[in-house]
Protein backbone atom coordinates (compact mmCIF):
# COMPACT_ATOMS: atom_id res chain seq x y z
CA UNK A 1 0.00 0.00 0.00
CA UNK A 2 0.95 3.49 -0.59
CA UNK A 3 0.39 5.65 2.82
CA UNK A 4 0.11 9.11 3.15
CA UNK A 5 1.13 10.04 6.23
CA UNK A 6 -0.28 13.83 7.21
CA UNK A 7 -0.89 15.16 10.58
CA UNK A 8 -1.25 18.35 12.24
CA UNK A 9 0.71 19.52 15.15
CA UNK A 10 0.22 17.75 18.47
CA UNK A 11 -0.73 20.84 20.76
CA UNK A 12 3.13 21.24 22.73
CA UNK A 13 3.62 17.66 22.90
CA UNK A 14 4.94 17.21 19.65
CA UNK A 15 5.21 19.45 15.98
CA UNK A 16 3.56 17.91 12.79
CA UNK A 17 7.42 17.39 11.40
CA UNK A 18 7.74 15.22 14.49
CA UNK A 19 4.38 13.65 14.98
CA UNK A 20 5.05 12.17 11.22
CA UNK A 21 8.30 10.60 11.40
CA UNK A 22 7.01 8.82 14.59
CA UNK A 23 4.16 7.36 12.73
CA UNK A 24 6.59 6.51 9.94
CA UNK A 25 8.18 4.21 12.05
CA UNK A 26 5.56 2.87 13.77
CA UNK A 27 3.97 1.99 10.49
CA UNK A 28 6.81 0.42 9.08
CA UNK A 29 7.91 -1.67 11.85
CA UNK A 30 4.97 -3.60 11.24
CA UNK A 31 4.30 -3.20 7.14
CA UNK A 32 7.85 -3.02 5.66
CA UNK A 33 7.25 -3.64 2.41
CA UNK A 34 4.50 -0.27 2.33
CA UNK A 35 5.38 3.03 0.43
CA UNK A 36 5.26 5.62 2.85
CA UNK A 37 4.93 9.48 2.00
CA UNK A 38 5.08 12.17 4.85
CA UNK A 39 3.73 15.44 4.60
CA UNK A 40 3.02 16.88 7.64
CA UNK A 41 0.50 19.68 7.75
CA UNK A 42 -0.36 22.99 9.56
CA UNK A 43 -3.58 25.38 10.06
CA UNK A 44 -0.96 28.40 10.26
CA UNK A 45 -0.26 28.55 13.82
CA UNK A 46 3.03 26.86 15.57
CA UNK A 47 4.76 24.80 13.44
CA UNK A 48 3.44 26.57 10.51
CA UNK A 49 7.52 27.51 8.98
CA UNK A 50 8.54 24.11 9.80
CA UNK A 51 6.12 22.20 7.69
CA UNK A 52 6.48 24.41 4.89
CA UNK A 53 10.31 23.88 5.27
CA UNK A 54 9.91 20.44 5.11
CA UNK A 55 9.64 20.52 1.17
CA UNK A 56 10.84 23.82 0.48
CA UNK A 57 12.47 27.13 0.83
CA UNK A 58 15.23 28.63 3.46
CA UNK A 59 14.89 29.26 6.77
CA UNK A 60 16.02 32.62 7.90
CA UNK A 61 16.89 33.39 11.87
CA UNK A 62 15.84 36.83 13.01
CA UNK A 63 16.14 37.99 16.47
CA UNK A 64 12.86 40.00 17.31
CA UNK A 65 11.19 41.12 20.10
CA UNK A 66 8.96 38.29 21.97
CA UNK A 67 5.89 38.92 23.24
CA UNK A 68 6.72 40.56 26.68
CA UNK A 69 9.61 42.74 24.94
CA UNK A 70 12.47 40.39 25.83
CA UNK A 71 14.57 38.88 22.73
CA UNK A 72 13.84 35.95 20.66
CA UNK A 73 15.06 34.08 17.47
CA UNK A 74 12.13 33.36 15.23
CA UNK A 75 12.53 31.38 11.72
CA UNK A 76 10.76 33.04 9.01
CA UNK A 77 10.92 31.06 4.77
CA UNK A 78 11.81 31.99 2.21
CA UNK A 79 11.32 31.18 -1.25
CA UNK A 80 13.71 32.89 -3.64
CA UNK A 81 11.72 31.58 -7.31
CA UNK A 82 8.70 32.98 -6.06
CA UNK A 83 9.84 36.17 -3.85
CA UNK A 84 7.23 34.41 -1.32
CA UNK A 85 8.41 34.61 2.47
CA UNK A 86 6.21 32.72 5.10
CA UNK A 87 5.81 33.92 9.02
CA UNK A 88 4.67 32.38 11.46
CA UNK A 89 3.16 34.83 14.36
CA UNK A 90 3.80 32.09 17.20
CA UNK A 91 7.83 32.12 16.38
CA UNK A 92 7.18 36.04 17.66
CA UNK A 93 4.82 36.11 20.08
CA UNK A 94 4.06 32.62 21.03
CA UNK A 95 1.93 31.58 23.99
CA UNK A 96 4.86 29.49 24.70
CA UNK A 97 7.57 32.13 24.46
CA UNK A 98 5.84 33.81 28.35
CA UNK A 99 8.21 31.82 30.33
CA UNK A 100 5.65 30.71 32.44
CA UNK A 101 1.12 30.99 32.34
CA UNK A 102 0.02 33.26 31.36
CA UNK A 103 -1.65 36.04 33.65
CA UNK A 104 -4.07 38.98 33.07
CA UNK A 105 -0.83 40.87 33.35
CA UNK A 106 0.57 39.24 30.05
CA UNK A 107 -2.96 39.28 28.48
CA UNK A 108 -2.71 42.96 28.13
CA UNK A 109 1.34 43.53 27.69
CA UNK A 110 1.77 40.74 25.22
CA UNK A 111 2.92 42.65 21.75
CA UNK A 112 2.79 41.89 18.21
CA UNK A 113 6.23 43.83 17.52
CA UNK A 114 8.43 40.90 16.75
CA UNK A 115 5.61 39.98 13.90
CA UNK A 116 6.18 43.25 12.63
CA UNK A 117 9.99 42.79 12.89
CA UNK A 118 10.03 39.78 10.74
CA UNK A 119 7.66 41.41 8.29
CA UNK A 120 10.50 43.93 7.78
CA UNK A 121 13.10 41.63 7.45
CA UNK A 122 11.07 39.72 4.71
CA UNK A 123 10.62 43.25 3.23
CA UNK A 124 13.97 43.96 2.83
CA UNK A 125 15.05 40.54 1.75
CA UNK A 126 13.02 41.22 -1.56
CA UNK A 127 9.73 39.73 -0.73
CA UNK A 128 6.67 40.63 -2.83
CA UNK A 129 4.41 37.50 -1.14
CA UNK A 130 3.56 37.72 2.38
CA UNK A 131 1.70 34.67 3.75
CA UNK A 132 1.99 34.87 7.71
CA UNK A 133 0.19 32.09 9.64
CA UNK A 134 -2.13 33.05 12.61
CA UNK A 135 -2.69 30.85 15.80
CA UNK A 136 -0.96 30.12 18.97
CA UNK A 137 -0.39 33.47 19.86
CA UNK A 138 -0.32 35.14 23.16
CA UNK A 139 -1.22 38.81 22.32
CA UNK A 140 -4.61 40.50 21.75
CA UNK A 141 -3.44 43.73 20.71
CA UNK A 142 -5.05 44.32 17.38
CA UNK A 143 -1.72 43.89 15.42
CA UNK A 144 -1.06 47.75 16.71
CA UNK A 145 2.69 46.22 17.93
CA UNK A 146 3.25 45.10 14.24
CA UNK A 147 1.60 48.29 12.79
CA UNK A 148 4.19 50.00 15.10
CA UNK A 149 7.34 48.10 14.06
CA UNK A 150 6.20 48.96 10.26
CA UNK A 151 6.51 52.54 11.32
CA UNK A 152 3.00 53.59 12.34
CA UNK A 153 -0.47 53.04 10.00
CA UNK A 154 0.48 55.37 7.11
CA UNK A 155 4.15 54.38 6.79
CA UNK A 156 3.43 50.50 7.07
CA UNK A 157 0.40 51.25 4.36
CA UNK A 158 3.74 52.34 2.06
CA UNK A 159 5.75 49.48 2.80
CA UNK A 160 3.46 47.25 1.70
CA UNK A 161 1.85 48.63 -0.91
CA UNK A 162 2.34 46.12 -4.02
CA UNK A 163 2.73 43.09 -1.62
CA UNK A 164 -0.02 40.43 -1.64
CA UNK A 165 -0.58 39.76 2.03
CA UNK A 166 -2.37 36.25 2.53
CA UNK A 167 -3.79 35.85 6.42
CA UNK A 168 -3.65 32.24 6.76
CA UNK A 169 -6.17 31.00 9.57
CA UNK A 170 -8.60 28.56 10.14
CA UNK A 171 -10.16 31.03 12.65
CA UNK A 172 -13.17 32.82 11.37
CA UNK A 173 -14.34 35.48 14.46
CA UNK A 174 -14.47 38.69 13.99
CA UNK A 175 -12.87 41.26 15.86
CA UNK A 176 -15.19 42.59 18.38
CA UNK A 177 -17.80 41.39 20.05
CA UNK A 178 -18.89 38.15 22.05
CA UNK A 179 -17.43 35.85 18.94
CA UNK A 180 -14.44 38.04 19.10
CA UNK A 181 -10.77 38.22 19.82
CA UNK A 182 -10.73 39.26 23.33
CA UNK A 183 -14.06 37.53 24.93
CA UNK A 184 -13.39 34.45 22.87
CA UNK A 185 -9.66 34.21 23.21
CA UNK A 186 -8.88 36.43 25.62
CA UNK A 187 -9.44 33.71 28.73
CA UNK A 188 -6.58 31.53 26.96
CA UNK A 189 -4.14 34.06 26.86
CA UNK A 190 -4.48 34.57 31.12
CA UNK A 191 -7.48 37.05 30.64
CA UNK A 192 -9.84 37.33 34.18
CA UNK A 193 -13.42 38.98 33.25
CA UNK A 194 -12.18 42.16 33.58
CA UNK A 195 -8.91 41.73 31.62
CA UNK A 196 -11.25 40.96 29.10
CA UNK A 197 -13.58 44.23 28.99
CA UNK A 198 -10.19 46.21 29.40
CA UNK A 199 -8.61 44.28 26.01
CA UNK A 200 -12.20 44.69 24.38
CA UNK A 201 -12.36 48.69 25.22
CA UNK A 202 -8.62 48.82 23.60
CA UNK A 203 -9.43 46.58 20.31
CA UNK A 204 -12.66 48.97 19.59
CA UNK A 205 -10.60 51.77 20.11
CA UNK A 206 -7.64 50.87 17.92
CA UNK A 207 -9.98 49.18 15.40
CA UNK A 208 -10.99 52.85 14.43
CA UNK A 209 -7.79 53.30 13.04
CA UNK A 210 -7.55 50.18 11.10
CA UNK A 211 -10.90 50.96 9.45
CA UNK A 212 -9.43 54.47 8.45
CA UNK A 213 -6.19 52.63 6.83
CA UNK A 214 -8.48 50.11 5.16
CA UNK A 215 -11.13 52.94 4.14
CA UNK A 216 -13.86 50.51 5.57
CA UNK A 217 -14.97 48.48 8.26
CA UNK A 218 -12.45 45.53 8.92
CA UNK A 219 -13.81 44.62 12.00
CA UNK A 220 -16.22 41.82 11.18
CA UNK A 221 -14.14 40.47 8.64
CA UNK A 222 -14.18 36.55 8.86
CA UNK A 223 -10.52 36.08 10.34
CA UNK A 224 -10.26 39.44 11.66
CA UNK A 225 -10.21 38.35 15.55
CA UNK A 226 -7.62 35.42 14.69
CA UNK A 227 -4.10 35.64 16.73
CA UNK A 228 -6.03 38.85 19.17
CA UNK A 229 -6.81 40.77 16.61
CA UNK A 230 -3.44 40.79 14.53
CA UNK A 231 -5.87 39.27 11.37
CA UNK A 232 -7.95 42.53 11.28
CA UNK A 233 -4.64 44.66 11.09
CA UNK A 234 -3.24 42.73 8.35
CA UNK A 235 -6.53 43.00 6.49
CA UNK A 236 -6.32 46.54 6.76
CA UNK A 237 -3.46 47.02 5.08
CA UNK A 238 -4.29 44.89 2.02
CA UNK A 239 -4.17 41.32 3.20
CA UNK A 240 -7.10 38.15 2.44
CA UNK A 241 -7.67 35.60 4.54
CA UNK A 242 -7.01 32.03 2.92
CA UNK A 243 -7.61 29.35 5.33
CA UNK A 244 -4.25 27.91 6.69
CA UNK A 245 -4.81 23.94 6.04
CA UNK A 246 -5.54 25.36 2.35
CA UNK A 247 -2.18 27.84 2.18
CA UNK A 248 -0.10 24.71 3.28
CA UNK A 249 -1.85 21.84 0.88
CA UNK A 250 -1.33 24.38 -1.71
CA UNK A 251 2.60 25.15 -1.34
CA UNK A 252 2.99 20.79 -0.91
CA UNK A 253 1.05 20.06 -3.33
CA UNK A 254 -1.17 18.08 -1.44
CA UNK A 255 -3.53 17.11 -3.85
CA UNK A 256 -1.07 14.84 -5.89
CA UNK A 257 0.21 13.23 -2.30
CA UNK A 258 -3.55 12.62 -1.59
CA UNK A 259 -4.62 11.21 -5.52
CA UNK A 260 -1.79 8.55 -4.98
CA UNK A 261 -2.55 7.22 -2.11
CA UNK A 262 -4.02 4.37 -0.95
CA UNK A 263 -4.59 5.23 2.79
CA UNK A 264 -4.47 9.07 4.65
CA UNK A 265 -2.98 9.14 8.22
CA UNK A 266 -3.60 12.22 9.84
CA UNK A 267 -3.92 13.63 13.63
CA UNK A 268 -3.76 16.12 16.01
CA UNK A 269 -3.40 16.60 19.67
CA UNK A 270 -7.40 16.05 20.26
CA UNK A 271 -9.75 14.56 17.98
CA UNK A 272 -13.02 16.51 18.93
CA UNK A 273 -15.76 18.35 17.21
CA UNK A 274 -14.27 21.26 16.57
CA UNK A 275 -12.09 18.60 14.18
CA UNK A 276 -14.75 18.48 11.84
CA UNK A 277 -14.88 21.93 11.35
CA UNK A 278 -13.18 22.64 8.98
CA UNK A 279 -9.41 21.95 10.82
CA UNK A 280 -6.35 20.07 9.08
CA UNK A 281 -7.98 16.64 10.11
CA UNK A 282 -11.50 17.52 8.55
CA UNK A 283 -10.15 19.35 5.43
CA UNK A 284 -7.56 15.98 4.44
CA UNK A 285 -10.93 13.32 5.40
CA UNK A 286 -12.71 15.41 2.59
CA UNK A 287 -9.82 15.84 -0.27
CA UNK A 288 -9.31 12.07 0.65
CA UNK A 289 -12.77 10.54 0.27
CA UNK A 290 -13.29 12.50 -3.23
CA UNK A 291 -9.42 11.35 -4.73
CA UNK A 292 -7.11 8.21 -3.73
CA UNK A 293 -5.11 5.89 -5.75
CA UNK A 294 -8.40 3.55 -6.34
CA UNK A 295 -10.30 6.45 -7.67
CA UNK A 296 -12.76 5.86 -5.45
CA UNK A 297 -11.59 7.79 -2.47
CA UNK A 298 -9.27 6.93 -0.22
CA UNK A 299 -10.18 5.95 3.54
CA UNK A 300 -8.92 7.79 6.21
CA UNK A 301 -7.55 6.88 9.56
CA UNK A 302 -6.74 9.30 12.86
CA UNK A 303 -4.04 9.36 15.47
CA UNK A 304 -4.92 11.56 18.04
CA UNK A 305 -3.82 12.23 21.48
CA UNK A 306 -7.42 12.06 22.96
CA UNK A 307 -10.45 10.93 20.48
CA UNK A 308 -13.78 12.65 22.57
CA UNK A 309 -15.78 12.03 19.57
CA UNK A 310 -18.40 9.03 19.91
CA UNK A 311 -18.34 6.15 17.68
CA UNK A 312 -21.49 6.51 16.13
CA UNK A 313 -19.76 10.37 15.37
CA UNK A 314 -16.67 9.15 14.17
CA UNK A 315 -18.72 7.14 11.63
CA UNK A 316 -21.37 9.74 10.23
CA UNK A 317 -18.10 11.92 9.62
CA UNK A 318 -16.53 9.06 7.30
CA UNK A 319 -13.63 8.70 9.12
CA UNK A 320 -12.62 4.92 9.30
CA UNK A 321 -10.68 4.53 12.22
CA UNK A 322 -9.64 7.06 15.29
CA UNK A 323 -7.59 6.04 17.55
CA UNK A 324 -5.78 7.39 20.64
CA UNK A 325 -2.46 7.78 22.23
CA UNK A 326 -3.63 7.65 25.75
CA UNK A 327 -5.10 4.38 25.57
CA UNK A 328 -1.70 2.39 24.61
CA UNK A 329 -0.12 4.76 27.24
CA UNK A 330 -2.35 4.53 29.73
CA UNK A 331 -2.76 7.89 31.43
CA UNK A 332 -2.83 11.13 30.25
CA UNK A 333 0.38 11.95 31.65
CA UNK A 334 2.45 9.28 30.10
CA UNK A 335 0.62 10.28 26.50
CA UNK A 336 1.69 13.61 27.18
CA UNK A 337 5.35 13.59 28.87
CA UNK A 338 6.36 10.34 26.62
CA UNK A 339 4.16 11.46 23.21
CA UNK A 340 6.83 10.48 20.58
CA UNK A 341 7.04 6.89 21.75
CA UNK A 342 3.86 6.88 22.24
CA UNK A 343 2.78 7.67 19.20
CA UNK A 344 5.12 5.51 17.33
CA UNK A 345 3.71 2.35 19.64
CA UNK A 346 0.25 3.43 18.67
CA UNK A 347 0.82 3.73 14.90
CA UNK A 348 2.79 0.03 15.03
CA UNK A 349 -0.61 -1.20 16.78
CA UNK A 350 -2.95 -0.01 14.23
CA UNK A 351 -0.71 -0.42 11.34
CA UNK A 352 -0.43 -4.40 12.54
CA UNK A 353 -4.59 -4.71 12.56
CA UNK A 354 -4.48 -3.43 9.06
CA UNK A 355 -1.94 -6.44 8.33
CA UNK A 356 -4.39 -8.70 10.04
CA UNK A 357 -7.35 -7.83 8.10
Amino acid sequence: MRILIAPDSFGDTMSAVVASAAISRGWAAARPDDTLVLAPQSDGGPGFVDVLASRFGEIVAEDVHGPLGAGVTAHWLFDDASSTAYVECAQACGLHQLGGRPTPRTAVAATTHGVGELVAAALARGARHLVVGLGGSATTDGGAGLVDALGGPERARERLAGVEIVVASDVENPLLGSLGAAAVFGPQKGADPETVQLLEKRLTEWSVTLNELAGRDVTADAGAGAAGGLGAALIALGGSRVSGATVVADATDLTADVAAADLVITGEGRFDSQTLRGKVVSALHNAASTSGASGAGAQTVVLAGQVTLSPAEIAESGIVGAHAIVDVAGSVEVAMDDAENQLVRLAEKVAGSVAGR
